[in-house]
């Protein structure tokens, strides 16, 4: 096999783990540094979530927090680190792969937000994807204008040999550049979960109302196309979509951010999700999601059920493979747990993804705060 790409080097792991606990300083700045509505619409519409708390300053005034208010996944728009930005091993391929996410506030319009990041651990594993791959695991907390810690996250990327996971990868083997076209009667049923799709609002979901057991309304998401995967980056800002001058410039001071096209022109490695033959190059089953629109699908799945009145507290998400363009996913959740801590009635929900064809594609938990009849 001969090296197209750069490799994992022993020399780069030892220098990126001397970062571990480092604050790091004068990152690239974010897509969002105000949640503006205009911000908070597009990120809300990127993600396919039409709920009117975030979108409809009519409707939101008469919540009870008397305007809009930002998704909690918005906060994806304000740190490229939390979104899969990340130092050390230049050149080789990062896959976003999860986050663990605490909510202490909710993010109001026209909020200002501002992130501190530090790296925080790098874990060895081996993978059927592309053999020895590394976690690095960054945590990052958000604060308001006010000095309020609105949230704190721990996200992750897996950085991965492009080279052996095209070559010697086995996790899609049978699956890159399929193609299987859709029945219309596979479409209908899609659309019939989207029809069939609850926004609780300004019902409230009382804690006292739900039971152990009880399941969460499925969502649909999908069928995947790569004008949902740009409309996501529209909303989110993406990590390395530089044009023209600011794209030389961004190359420049990072040489192995520049992977040639067909013209021979140095272009990012983010187009792994608009582009096929690149996808297949590192490995990929074809140009696929992103890894936090998947996270943001599991809180929307929760602020839809627990309504106006809850609040989201925390939610973590772990990727399991590639959505590649034409897959279909639903989320399903199971109420878990019922407790009461600090004077808070709380739920825990299990929540699930999977593909029309029944692969597990993310899972996670999440914990939200709902109103009590008392």
């Amino acid at each position: 096999m001969s090296a197209k790409f750069p490799k994992i080097t022993e020399e780069g792991l030892d220098a990126l783990r001397e970062r571990i606990g480092v604050k790091i300083e004068n990152t690239v700045e974010p897509w969002n540094y105000e949640a503006t509505r205009d911000a908070i619409r597009h990120y809300a519409h990127g993600i396919g979530d039409d709920n009117p708390l975030w979108c409809d300053p009519e409707y939101a005034k008469d919540t009870k927090f008397g305007s809009i208010v930002a998704l909690p996944s918005f906060l994806f728009t304000t740190s490229r680190i939390v979104s899969g930005y990340c130092g050390g091993l230049s050149g080789v391929h990062a896959m976003w792969a999860g986050a663990d996410w605490t909510w202490h506030k909710p993010v109001l319009r026209n909020d200002t937000i501002r992130a501190e990041a530090h790296l925080k651990d790098l874990v060895e594993h081996q993978t059927k994807f592309a053999g020895r791959s590394f976690q690095q695991i960054y945590h990052v907390d958000f604060y308001n204008q006010d000095g309020d810690h609105v949230a704190g996250a721990d996200s992750w990327v897996f950085r991965t040999d492009r080279d052996e996971a095209r070559e010697r990868g086995t996790k899609y083997t049978e699956a890159r550049g399929r193609v299987e076209p859709f029945t219309q009667a596979q479409l209908d049923e899609f659309y019939d979960i989207y029809d069939q799709e609850e926004i609780r609002g300004s019902t409230p979901r009382y804690w006292e109302d739900v039971a152990v057991g009880e399941k969460l309304p499925p969502m649909m998401k999908g069928p995947m196309t790569v004008t949902g995967f740009i409309c996501y980056a529209q909303g989110w800002g993406g990590l390395y979509i530089r044009a023209n001058k600011l794209a030389y410039k961004m190359q420049k001071a990072h040489p192995g951010l520049g992977i040639r096209n067909r013209f021979n022109v140095p272009d990012c490695p983010e187009r792994v999700h608009w582009d096929e033959d690149f996808a297949l190059e590192v490995g990929a089953p074809g140009a696929y999601d992103y890894g936090p629109e998947r996270c943001s699908w599991l809180t929307h799945h929760m602020t839809n059920w627990i309504g106006d009145d809850g609040f989201l507290t925390k939610s973590d998400c772990q990727i399991r493979r590639h959505n590649p363009d034409g897959d279909a996913m639903v989320i399903n959740g199971e109420v878990i747990r019922k407790f009461e801590e600090g004077g808070k009635k709380l739920v825990e929900v299990s929540q699930k993804a999977t593909t029309h064809r029944g692969e597990l594609s993310a899972f996670g938990t999440a914990i939200a705060e709902l109103p009590s009849k008392a």
